[in-house]
């Protein structure tokens, strides 16, 4: 099973799977962040959005796939997947190769996303690069709020205001899983 929670940048999707793998243990965390990152340091993104390569879609599919094959645990992805196409791309993928997918996309208000973005730091060590990642993130809200309107019917949305152990209970509960606070 995996469990994706979607939404834009600050909207809470790192929070909120922390605090599910925080009830759910035995449930990998699976951020495909990571292989952009790994993708970035090898090849040009020209777009600047390492999402817009294939391979990094493919690389996302074929790795969450890998997980469940080999580890039979289920997995927390939070990950921004505001692209249309992309989600029909790596969703299609994943239930072809017999992974059931529950796709959670935390709605908040752009004003709340822009001030969330604006109260975290990524790179405090560097606050030029701290500034340039904020503003990126900024650039995406509309694109990603627009997402929500075309996400596949089965998605499960969320207000992304509500405290984040509500949240975690209500996923935990969709998904048929019967763990403690």
């Amino acid at each position: 099973m995996i469990i994706w929670v979607n939404g834009a940048f600050g909207s809470g999707k790192t929070t909120l799977v922390d605090e599910l793998h925080r009830r759910w243990p035995a449930a990998l965390v699976y951020d495909p962040e990571q292989i952009g990152y790994v993708l970035r340091g090898i090849v040009e993104v020209p777009t600047g959005n390492f999402q817009d390569l294939r391979l990094w879609r493919r690389q996302v599919a074929g790795m969450a796939v890998g997980l469940l094959e080999e580890y039979a645990r289920p997995i927390l992805v939070p990950m921004t997947l505001a692209n249309p196409r992309y989600v029909a791309e790596i969703f299609g993928a994943l239930e072809e190769a017999g992974a059931t997918v529950h796709h959670f996309f935390l709605k908040v208000p752009s004003e709340v996303l822009a001030r969330r973005i604006d109260a975290r730091s990524v790179t405090p060590h560097d606050p030029e690069r701290d500034e340039a990642v904020r503003q990126w993130c900024k650039a995406q809200i509309e694109q990603c709020v627009a997402a929500a309107d075309a996400l596949p019917a089965d998605t499960i949305f969320l207000d992304g205001e509500r405290p984040c152990q509500e949240l975690a209970d209500e996923v935990l509960t969709r998904v048929g899983v019967g763990v403690a606070p």
